[in-house]
């Protein structure tokens, strides 16, 4: 059947066989977002890059001070990112989110000034960065919400693939262009923070020009009391969900710390500067980027057993790259690193999203985010504090092998209350090992039940959970 571009645009005839990799971007609204997104996301990474480099500079190479700029910046998560999940459900998303771009935009301004004029102290980066911690803590959960509203319930995994490919494409992009600027600018780190502030009037733009008739706004929830307890109860009475917020927690606290830990191998293991960092993290991101264009492929709700495989290959990943013992043999391994990071995040990601009800995804996406990012003002100082008294490698190596065992506990719990049996066969010889089902099963929605169905039998589906 051939489709109007008005159905392209709206995306409302797309057919489940449809497994482009860019499918999502047919949806008009989606694809200036995604374009704006790009621009600004090119900004964000340079302001960090910029703002580690800055701390580094103030704090005489301090991976404590790192790491605390780090806990400032994702700490607000832990106490306000429920609040941007109600206000998420609570008010029209697109609303919130020109208010939460702006303020980010003026808090890198403020910084890029402080910085300019010769004024900044390291007190002003740690209060800055909490203000756009908090900024952000409110920003996350209704941005991830928002997607579903843009593309819809069938291409919303595909759609999170390719914002994750956004991201690591502006994280490609974003770090060598700072890490040129602060370079060429004899270390001067204003450029990448005023950059980056006139970098969100283009998602501003973008999320001004959307037509709103096309959009498929989730029923509001009215104000009333309970809504953050009604949130946490719901995700509590979904095992699958909770697994999944478990393995975020973990993850995000000890695995996802490059931030820190490529500045310091970049500054002490390496004895290298700017670019070379910038560098790094621009090899992270080629792997980062590899891994999201992967998850593009995905149509369907991931398994729980992918997310565990997906963890382990991770943090196995870290501790062979803090093992590594020069300079290209450690960015060589950032970019395997990097695929199995995305590979696991954009799965949790899309898994959490697809396993909920509408009018609970602002609150649920909140708590994990809390999960996710809620974990690293403990995180980044103790692998700040690991780094600096017993060397940069340590911070990967311990943290990855965290993740491992957390994986692997996972699975346990999953593989647990399953009956196993060897069977023998006689003609000819051979060994079956055989797992079969929960004796205690746990009901869960239609909807979950039927994407775990489809999972199963998707082509290519199978081959993803190998």
């Amino acid at each position: 059947m051939t489709r109007t571009s008005t159905d392209q645009d709206a995306g409302t005839e797309d057919a489940p066989s449809d497994h482009g990799m860019f499918r999502a971007l047919r949806v008009r609204n989606f694809r200036i977002y995604a374009s704006a997104n790009l621009v600004s996301l090119t900004g964000t990474w340079m302001q960090r890059i910029g703002q580690d480099w800055l701390v580094l500079q103030l704090s005489g190479d301090s991976g404590i001070a790192l790491g605390l700029i780090t806990a400032l910046q994702f700490g607000p998560t832990l106490l306000l990112s429920m609040y941007g999940g109600v206000l998420g459900d609570r008010y029209p998303k697109r609303r919130v989110l020109v208010i939460t771009q702006a303020l980010m935009g003026v808090l890198a301004l403020l910084l890029g000034i402080l910085v300019a004029t010769g004024g900044v102290a390291l007190w002003h980066v740690f209060v800055l960065a909490a203000g756009l911690g908090a900024v952000s803590a409110i920003d996350a959960p209704v941005r991830q919400a928002f997607v579903s509203e843009m593309v819809g319930p069938d291409l919303l995994t595909n759609a999170v693939s390719l914002n994750s490919t956004i991201f690591n494409g502006a994280r490609l992009v974003g770090p060598a262009i700072a890490g040129l600027l602060i370079g060429g600018a004899s270390g001067n780190t204003a450029p990448a923070f005023l950059i980056n502030a006139a970098s969100f009037a283009f998602t501003i733009g973008a999320l001004l020009s959307m037509r709103a008739d096309e959009l498929r706004p989730s029923p509001q929830v009215a104000r009333a009391k309970g809504q953050l307890r009604a949130g946490v109860a719901y995700t509590w009475a979904h095992p699958d969900l909770v697994l999944a917020m478990v393995l975020a927690f973990v993850i995000g606290t000890f695995g996802f710390n490059y931030q820190v830990t490529i500045a310091l191998m970049a500054r002490e293991r390496f004895d290298l500067g700017a670019e070379a960092f910038g560098l790094l993290s621009t090899f992270f991101a080629v792997g980062s980027l590899s891994g999201a264009l992967l998850s593009t492929r995905r149509s369907v709700r991931p398994r729980q057993r992918f997310l565990v495989i997906a963890a382990v290959v991770f943090g196995l990943l870290t501790v062979v790259a803090g093992l590594m013992p020069s300079y290209a043999s450690f960015a060589v391994l950032l970019v395997p690193t990097g695929a199995a990071a995305l590979v696991f995040s954009v799965a949790n990601n899309s898994f959490v999203q697809l396993g909920v009800e509408p009018q609970m995804r602002g609150r649920v996406m909140a708590l994990y985010f809390m999960c996710f990012m809620g974990g690293t003002p403990v995180g980044a100082p103790v692998v700040g504090w690991i780094a600096e008294h017993f060397g940069a490698p340590w911070g990967l190596i311990l943290g990855g092998a965290v993740c491992v065992v957390a994986g692997l506990t996972a699975g346990a719990f999953l593989a647990r209350g399953r009956r196993v049996r060897v069977d023998a066969g006689l003609a000819p010889p051979r060994l079956q090992l055989r797992v079969g089902p929960r004796r205690t099963a746990v009901d869960s929605p239609p909807l979950r039940a039927a994407q775990e169905v489809v999972a199963e039998a998707a082509p290519g589906q199978q081959a993803l959970n190998r």
